[in-house]
């Protein structure tokens, strides 16, 4: 049959003639051959690449698999092959013979067992020996799920390799694991299997022609760019991607992976490494390009539960319900919308919003990545009196249109008053007229736009990538697993947050805009009163699991949130002393606890009156303060050098005189305790915040402690159990004098000791913190769920 083919192509003189056919043979095998991906994409692309590269030399046989017995599976196959189409500038007589010849070259194998895989590899090698061709490759292209990814490996590493000479690839689709942990699983797997250099795995939108030529406009456009593709320059950037259908059909898969998993994860955030990328010297180089890739993923900053809006669409409740079988009751937390605000600490890059953004039900199918600059100009003259094209006060843009929207096709549009973009001619021409279109609120005129030459689909590109071996199109394990550890920390943090419903569709009206409100994102719009349900009950719907705690008001939270309250609540109080005194006196404990609230503090809290904020130690380890394990160390590293504080504002505790530690005759609990009476009024601090040990200790005052827990001293020297053994700590007595204690308590760790100084009395020999009461002030106790409820 081969042969055959290949006599027919000399005669239509596709071919070249048999002497220039030097190299080799190239065995084609998709898995779930009878699949949707494969109907839809797949065999398109594989007729595509037959037809590009039917005279490049090589021979191709195309084997269709499937788990389906021989005769439907052949059906099913061969009914798709007859609907290949070619481009439409293919002339029709070519086109008819190119069909036909490969149909004559595609067949089904039922590919279930080992046996299986073993007579596919002897029918190729039996193919070969009669037609006198030598093997140049073997591409197998995994169009099935990942859960059989490690099975089908393990068949084609034992009984269907090329041999030695030949080169085999192997193509993955998403999804590429749930988490980080599940990715590197999966990955361990694949790699004990397969080297590096053979593995492919798709994201469909690097073959996105607009998306594709985001970095060879970069290169050829370094002249103009090069003093604007920076934090200077660029206000923000938007990733986007919207869709106008729902999940309907597909609630299987998204209750597993929801919108973060299936669009951000990976097509926005590989959009975002070619924009935040450094070039590498040649673009050529696919080792340089992939090198600069996780650079740039590591270059971002860590995201946080605020750093993303959430929402789902009204109706994906019942169409869980519905598809999965559930009770009426079931309540699915799956985003159906995501709104992402990401963050560089590059040096190009730092301070630019970068705003990734993907939802089903939405009101138009539109997909762009746009560049917005800043804009310094202001126009004094009226615009009816300028060439509005080029005028300075428009806006300055790059749009990299991915298609569909109003202008229907992959785009790249810069705004005139920019610069003329270079663009290869060979495959990008320049777009003229439409004026009726507007693309963000401008006239098609404001810019220079340019479609390919030739549109093609995303697939027929990469399946082109892959048969030409160019890495740089494809996701690395090293890359897949840096993006993972980027976004796993956020799904975590959002697992069982309720997203915000919305009708879908233009209904949607305004409810899914959202604004950055320092470094963090939140809806713009209250949620309809309308669109809630009176019986939805999720854990972060109760603010306060009971509004008291020994007596004490209670606010908890997951502990996210529980840190967001606690740092509004220390502003507060800040505010307050300051409208009332002028100053604000502030004491702090150690340990880890307050790690999260210091690092809160120092990113959201930008109105904070430092200035006249004085800040103390509760307590301290008997260590240098520049040593690891001192308190003073932990709250300078998150807290101190990132706020501006005056220098004489900051006390830390004397623990270091003399060129000793801690020592009684040196005096620095009386010095400290000196220093206090001579700034605080009364001794009295308007705001200590305490912790909680595991053995209920809170500041360094531990159980059948000698010092502190009664007399009238205000500072002392402590003993802990555990190392350093020596600390210096406020008296209780000390504490009690404050105008407000705030105790925080977190993590499942603190659940049995939370249980326990919940029922028991006021006994600080047994439990320092059980004695903590203050005389004339207010405490409140900041518990997270999982200290409260284990």
């Amino acid at each position: 049959m081969l042969r055959r083919v290949l006599c027919t192509m000399f005669f239509m003189g596709a071919l070249p003639s048999p002497a220039e056919m030097s190299q080799g043979h190239i065995s084609v095998v998709l898995l779930g051959a009878t699949g949707d991906l494969a109907k839809k994409y797949l065999w398109q692309g594989l007729f595509q690449l037959y037809m590009d590269q039917v005279s490049s030399g090589h021979s191709f046989t195309f084997h269709g698999a499937a788990l389906t017995a021989l005769e439907p599976g052949q059906k099913l196959m061969f009914d798709v092959l007859k609907k290949l189409a070619c481009p439409p500038d293919e002339a029709p007589d070519r086109c008819a013979v190119l069909k036909d010849q490969f149909l004559k070259l595609s067949q089904y194998h039922q590919l279930k067992t080992a046996e299986n895989y073993t007579m596919l590899n002897r029918e190729i090698e039996v193919l070969l020996r009669q037609e006198g061709l030598k093997e140049a490759g073997r591409i197998f292209y995994f169009s099935v799920p990942p859960f059989a990814y490690t099975e089908i490996a393990r068949h084609i590493n034992s009984s269907c390799r090329p041999p030695p000479g030949a080169w085999l690839r192997v193509v993955l689709e998403k999804p590429f694991g749930h988490d980080l942990e599940s990715a590197q699983q999966l990955a361990a797997e694949l790699t004990s299997f397969f080297r590096e250099e053979e593995m492919y795995r798709v994201d469909h939108y690097l073959g996105k022609q607009a998306v594709a030529h985001i970095l060879p406009f970069r290169d050829q456009n370094q002249e103009f760019l090069d003093p604007i593709w920076n934090r200077h320059h660029v206000e923000r950037v938007e990733i986007v991607l919207k869709e106008v259908v729902d999940a309907k059909g597909r609630t299987s898969f998204y209750e597993q992976y929801g919108v973060i998993r299936d669009v951000l994860q990976n097509h926005l955030t590989e959009a975002l490494m070619f924009l935040t990328m450094e070039l590498p010297a040649n673009l050529s180089r696919t080792e340089e390009v992939l090198q600069c890739k996780l650079q740039a993923l590591r270059s971002l900053r860590g995201l946080e539960k605020h750093s993303a809006v959430l929402g789902q669409y009204q109706a994906y409740a019942s169409h869980v319900q519905e598809e999965l079988k559930k009770g009426q009751d079931y309540i699915s937390t799956t985003p159906t919308f995501a709104g992402v605000l990401v963050q560089s600490d590059s040096l190009r890059w730092e301070g630019v919003p970068f705003l990734l953004t993907s939802g089903k039900a939405l009101d138009e199918r539109v997909g762009y990545v746009r560049v917005l600059f800043k804009n310094r100009a202001y126009c004094t003259q009226s615009e009816t009196l300028r060439d509005a094209g080029h005028s300075q006060c428009k806006a300055k843009q790059i749009i990299f249109y991915i298609g569909h929207g109003a202008l229907n096709t992959p785009a790249v549009l810069v705004s005139r008053n920019l610069f003329r973009p270079v663009m290869p001619k060979s495959s990008w021409r320049e777009v003229v007229g439409q004026p009726e279109l507007h693309v963000f609120g401008q006239p098609l005129s404001d810019y220079y736009v340019y479609s390919p030459v030739k549109e093609r689909d995303a697939y027929s590109v990469l399946i082109s990538n892959i048969y030409h071996g160019r890495k740089d199109f494809f996701i690395t394990t090293e890359n897949l697993l840096a993006s993972w550890a980027f976004w796993t920390p956020l799904l975590n943090s959002i697992s069982r947050q309720p997203p915000r419903l919305y009708p879908g569709g233009v209904e949607n009206q305004n409810l899914l805009d959202f604004e950055m409100v320092s470094g963090e994102l939140a809806f713009t719009a209250a949620e309809p009163v309308e669109l809630l349900h009176p019986d939805r009950s999720m854990p972060s719907d109760f603010k306060t699991i009971q509004s008291k705690f020994r007596q004490s008001p209670l606010v908890s939270m997951w502990s996210e949130d529980l840190i967001s309250q606690l740092a509004s609540d220390v502003e507060k109080a800040a505010n307050r002393a300051v409208a009332g005194s002028g100053q604000f006196h502030l004491a702090l404990s150690g340990g880890s606890s307050p790690v999260a609230l210091f690092q809160r503090l120092a990113r959201h809290h930008y109105a904070f009156p430092w200035r006249h904020t004085h800040i103390w130690l509760v307590d301290e380890r008997c260590v240098p303060l520049t040593d690891l394990e001192s308190n003073f160390f932990s709250l300078h590293s998150h807290l101190l050098q990132s706020i501006r504080v005056p220098y004489f504002n900051v006390h830390p505790m004397p623990v270091h005189l003399n060129q000793r530690l801690c020592v009684e005759e040196d005096g620095g609990t009386e010095l400290y305790a000196k220093e206090i009476a001579a700034l605080v009024a009364n001794s009295s601090f308007d705001l200590v915040l305490l912790g909680l040990g595991t053995d209920g200790h809170t500041a360094s005052l531990f159980p059948d402690s000698e010092n502190g827990l009664e007399g009238t001293r205000a500072v002392v020297l402590t003993e802990s159990p555990i190392k350093p053994h020596q600390r210096m700590s406020f008296s209780l007595p000390l504490i009690n004098k404050a105008r407000q204690v705030f105790v925080l308590v977190v993590g499942k760790g603190k659940h049995d000791i939370t249980t326990q100084i919940s029922r028991v009395g006021q006994q600080p020999r047994k439990w320092p913190i059980s004695g903590v009461s203050p005389s004339s002030g207010q405490l409140v106790w900041y518990v997270d769920y999982e200290a409260l409820l284990g």
